[in-house]
């Protein structure tokens, strides 16, 4: 039976997530907390991040060296919760569409990784929170969707991925998406024991973060939202997702 914050039934029996986001510094707005738990409890997390945050930033650093320094935060950011693999696909920031190569390359982290399941951004806008809808968001869980299904698990699509690479073909079986619209929202993680490394890990974005202040006071009217929400008990912090199926 679902658990009080969710109203989908949720596998437990998942060993490997990837995480695909279109900037370095996405998963850990949207879900550090989630993948410092996954890690605590044993789960292999990777991570592909479609561009290397190039466009990004807010101070003088040249443009030739923000994705450079970025990949190097993401790559600090994931050690606080213990992530080890990450990938960076090199897409230019700012204009990822979601075509055939994106949903190649994506197809190839899957076939790669083999995960039981996918978290990615969501391909709506998400209108009460119009700074998580960027387009690369969209475009990158676009791609992604696409890349769970049909193309990971079609043994015919990108055939250049067995031929080239020997990779095989690989059926996710669940999908959980962040930044998605409210009525689309179905469960909640609890992240108060982890929401420490949550901010250590945006912390490590200093190039993005830096000139916020107090991340804390910001981010916990959002986590205690989402946990009343779902019902957890007075004072606990929850990053919430559409977990969707795939079958």
């Amino acid at each position: 039976m679902p658990t009080p914050a969710s109203t989908v039934r949720v596998r437990d029996d998942v060993e490997r997530v990837l995480v695909v986001t279109a900037h370095p510094d996405d998963v850990d707005f949207g879900a550090a907390g989630t993948a410092a738990a996954w890690v605590k409890a044993g789960i292999d997390v990777a991570y592909c991040i479609c561009t290397s945050g190039d466009a990004g930033g807010h101070d003088d650093t040249p443009r030739t060296e923000m994705g450079p320094l970025r990949e190097a935060e993401q790559r600090a950011a994931a050690a606080e919760l213990g992530v080890k693999d990450l990938r960076f696909l090199g897409y230019p920031d700012g204009r990822l569409l979601p075509g055939l190569e994106l949903r190649r390359d994506i197809s190839r982290e899957i076939r790669r990784f083999r995960p039981d399941r996918v978290l990615t951004q969501s391909p709506e806008i998400w209108w009460r929170r119009i700074g998580a809808s960027h387009p690369d968001h969209r475009a990158a869980g676009e791609a992604t969707l696409a890349a769970v299904y049909p193309d990971a698990r079609n043994p015919f699509a990108h055939p250049e991925l067995l031929a080239d690479d020997g990779l095989d073909a690989w059926t996710v079986p669940e999908m959980w998406i962040m930044g998605t619209p409210d009525e689309r929202l179905n469960h909640a993680v609890d992240i108060t024991d982890t929401f420490d490394r949550k901010l250590a890990a945006l912390q490590a974005h200093a190039s993005q973060t830096a000139h916020m202040g107090d991340l804390g006071a910001r981010l916990r009217p959002w986590h205690t939202h989402w946990a009343k929400t779902f019902g957890l008990p007075e004072g606990r912090l929850a990053e919430a997702f559409q977990v969707v199926s795939v079958g």
